[in-house]
């Protein structure tokens, strides 16, 4: 059994996959770096509600950033996200 604290943390890291918004910005940047407003358009979303979610996705190293000139272009952190996702989808498809 791990210990206590890794217990919590993985219990946090799944509460950030229980919103729709967060997995559709997940889903939307699978295939490239998007902007704030290109994922806002993407999912149908406004842009304030994405910069809300994208900042809970950072804080749980879910997604990362780059820095272009004044704009920021967010990414997947790495597969691993990928791969949480595609079980996930395996999982509830079976």
């Amino acid at each position: 059994m791990p210990e206590e604290e890794l217990l919590y943390d993985l219990a946090d890291l799944f509460k950030v996959f229980s919103d729709t918004t967060r997995i559709k910005i997940l889903y939307a940047l699978m295939t490239d770096e998007l902007s704030v407003n290109e994922i806002a358009e993407t999912i149908g979303a406004s842009q304030s509600a994405v910069s809300h979610q994208l900042r809970i996705l950072k804080q749980a190293h879910l997604v990362k950033f780059r820095r272009n000139g004044r704009s920021v272009c967010y990414s997947l952190a790495d597969d691993h996200v990928l791969t949480i996702l595609d079980q996930g989808l395996s999982h509830i498809c079976e």
